[in-house]
């Protein structure tokens, strides 16, 4: 496998960059973290500070890197006020748009850049089967996604190869949303939310580090992948399945008034949990990847017991 002397890992204290960091820690001599926070170092992992929109010292750290990933961006669960419309949009167009000008100033270039993005790109698409090749959805997440991807494939950046991965619900054990769902599920609020009928795309947060470290080490990979595992369920399913993982074998569903009232009392939108899309990683699987967990049953139990 390919050996990195050094990766920088923009976004990398968060629950996505702690989940990817012991892979990173196996193909690298030296991760460089880019963070708000304050500097540290901790073994082989130095944090460095920055604020994800300017220059500064942290510029040093990309001139003879192997790599970047980029994580960064605020989180989407929030009310979508004006105010967190643009701190949503702004963080992850800035971020991408600081590290295209180090990129750009570097005498040793890193020779690929693994970036995230979005499936909310593809929007709210009923039971349509979406691939790889599916077509951009309409609203403020498609928005988003869309003006996320420009700011990196717009950058000229002729020695880096690029790989953008449109990730779905990742699910982790110590992280994301499985966790407030799982608290929920075991105090007897796991049940169906809305129709039940919106499609959740998941994916394993082992699945999706093995996917950032084959993006990083395949020099085939380039431009766009959907990111999520082949078996997409419905909202009903998903919750069935979670309240079984935590042996509560029933609870009431959740009427949307209610999930438009529970959202507010918890300064999020009901969106995330009465919208979905059914996705499937075409380029994934064509490209002959393997999922260690493709089955939701089987990564709830991994994640859970």
């Amino acid at each position: 496998m390919t050996r990195f002397r050094r990766i920088v890992l923009a976004g990398g204290t968060g629950f996505l960059g702690r989940a990817i960091l012991p892979r990173l820690m196996e193909l690298a001599d030296e991760v460089v973290t880019l963070t708000r926070g304050p500097a540290s170092v901790d073994g082989r992992e130095r944090r460095v500070t920055w604020d994800a929109r300017t220059a500064g010292p942290w510029v040093t750290e990309i001139d003879g890197a192997d790599a970047i990933i980029n994580l960064v961006g605020r989180t989407v669960d929030c009310r979508k006020t004006p105010a967190n419309r643009k701190v949503i949009l702004d963080s992850r167009i800035d971020s991408v748009r600081a590290l295209a000008a180090a990129v750009q100033k570097s005498n040793q270039p890193p020779r690929v850049w693994v970036q995230a993005s979005t499936a909310h790109i593809h929007g709210d698409t009923n039971d349509e089967i979406l691939g790889d090749d599916a077509p951009i959805g309409t609203g403020f997440a498609p928005q988003v996604g869309l003006a996320w991807e420009a700011a990196i494939n717009h950058a000229d950046l002729p020695h880096t190869r690029r790989v953008l991965l449109r990730t779905t619900f990742v699910l982790g054990r110590r992280g994301g949303p499985l966790i407030k769902l799982k608290r929920l599920a075991k105090l007897g609020l796991g049940g169906t939310v809305g129709n039940g009928r919106q499609w959740i795309s998941w994916i394993h947060e082992e699945d999706f580090a093995a996917i950032v470290t084959r993006a990083l080490t395949d020099d085939s990979m380039h431009g766009h992948y959907l990111v999520t595992a082949p078996e997409p369920v419905t909202n009903a399913t998903f919750m069935r399945d979670l309240r079984r993982a935590v042996h509560r074998p029933w609870s009431p569903p959740t009427p949307a008034p209610l999930v438009h009232l529970g959202a507010w009392l918890m300064n999020t939108d009901p969106e995330l949990a009465l919208l979905g899309r059914r996705c499937v990683p075409t380029r994934l699987l064509g490209e002959g990847f393997h999922f260690d967990h493709p089955t939701l049953p089987e990564a709830l139990k991994s994640l859970l017991t």
